[in-house]
């Protein structure tokens, strides 16, 4: 007998009893996506790979050391899995001239791959909700972006996540903070390790971000990039902390977020918490205003954000999350071939109302179908044997809390499963 085969590392199932939570989820982040006035777009799993070449950067480590791409071997042509939402999403509106009738505010979900080490929080395929404000400029739009975010936590109950804030100023200000970097580190070789030395003259703004703790108290010291910040920069991040004071949203300014992706400029931000461990962010973003014309279409400003569904089920979870039973309404049970007729006619008629209905399948007793409709979570079980279907009858019999055996008219069992369960329901809420 062959070995049976596993899922790929780092690229996990989602069961029932976890895709149910999931999905109850999805929905409450629509809604919420919804209120802001965000419309849903989805793009491909595969794209170009000279996509995120040209969009992330080709020295950073996305594309140098994550991406699962490949050679087509068709046509030769260079994909990639997308290792993240925004390029795809950039490219999607210029294609279809999407900003030629004005800015748009667009949201997507799904899947994204990345080859890393799996971990806690941290998959090789994971799962992301993306936003983006296309064609918007000014402070305003930033600022909406994280009070956004702020709501949503608001949503799920959870309180342990905290705003980190910084501002990348232009393409300008960062050559002139590029430089000073390199200067400073280039004075300190000796403390630099050997990804820090690799990056120094090709993206040094990224050593910032490092874990290394041998390290840490030389980038404390680094040149700051807000000290290269000229007047318009300044003015636009001025703009975004005064938005968030109006409306209470505490921060910190966190001068080492630069953010793992080239195409960021000007306001940048992070939600973190401390409860997931060393991936403590679990939603990211800030400015691009680059990105549009960098992939070939006309300049406008963008802002957006992503955030990890892993994660946040996770910390949605640990905060105790009450999540909704999507056990069906009925459980159909039936004994003889006249029954199973019946049975099946007596489901589809509850679903034509709006029940959720279980039909037994696979024979047995009553006794152990009975056991499964039990075991199913439904509130009622219809029984129908030979007998009830010559009659042209069923029992209902209530299968959580009290209540007796009722034997009721075929025609009449959508009417009594809806009775039973509103007075169920106006039982559990204390009576009106």
């Amino acid at each position: 007998m062959s070995r049976a085969l596993q899922a790929v590392r780092g690229m996990n199932d989602i069961l029932p009893e976890d895709a149910e939570v999931w999905e109850q989820f999805e929905d409450l982040v629509r809604d919420w996506l919804r209120s802001y006035g965000y419309r849903p777009i989805r793009m491909p799993i595969v794209e170009p790979t000279p996509l995120f070449k040209r969009a992330i950067g080709e020295v950073t480590d996305i594309v140098e050391k994550e991406m699962y791409s490949f050679v087509d071997a068709l046509n030769g042509e260079h994909l990639t899995l997308r290792p993240e939402g925004t390029a795809s999403c950039v490219r999607a509106a210029i294609q279809h001239k999407m900003l030629h009738v004005g800015p748009q505010r667009l949201y997507y979900h799904g899947p994204m791959f990345r080859h890393e080490r799996p971990q806690k929080g941290r998959y090789r395929q994971f799962h992301q909700i993306g936003v983006e404000a296309l064609g918007f400029d000014g402070p305003d739009i930033d600022a909406e972006l994280i009070l956004m975010c702020a709501r949503l936590w608001d949503d799920l109950g959870l309180e342990d996540v905290r705003l980190e804030l910084n501002s990348l100023g232009s393409s300008e200000e960062r050559a002139a903070h590029r430089q000073a970097l390199i200067a400073y580190f280039e004075r300190h070789l000796d403390v630099l390790d050997e990804d820090a030395r690799r990056r120094l003259h090709s993206n040094p703004l990224r050593i910032l971000d490092t874990k290394n703790p041998a390290m840490q108290e030389l980038v404390e010291a680094a040149p700051k990039l807000g000290d290269y910040l000229g007047d318009e920069s300044l003015r636009h991040f001025e703009g975004v902390k005064a938005i968030l004071a109006e409306a209470g949203i505490p921060y910190r300014i966190n001068h080492r977020l630069v953010r793992g992706l080239d195409y960021y400029n000007r306001t940048v931000f992070e939600w973190v918490t401390t409860r997931l461990g060393a991936q403590g962010t679990v939603c990211a973003g800030g400015r691009y205003d680059g990105l549009v014309e960098m992939l070939g279409g006309k300049p406008a400003p963008a802002a957006g954000f992503a955030m990890g569904v892993e994660r946040l089920l996770a910390l949605w979870r640990e905060s105790g999350a009450e999540t909704v039973s999507l056990s069906p309404d009925v459980y159909v049970v039936h004994v003889g071939e006249m029954a199973a007729r019946a049975a099946f006619r007596v489901a589809e008629a509850l679903r034509g109302y709006g029940f959720a209905v279980v039909t037994h399948c696979g024979g047995g007793s009553f006794k152990s179908q009975m056991k499964k409709a039990d075991a199913s979570g439904a509130a009622l079980a219809v029984i129908i044997g030979e007998d009830e279907a010559q009659a042209g009858e069923a029992g209902l019999k209530p299968l959580r809390g009290a209540g007796v055996q009722q034997r009721i008219a075929l025609e009449r069992i959508a009417e009594a499963v809806a009775d039973t369960l509103f007075t169920e329901e106006e039982e559990a809420d204390g009576g009106i």
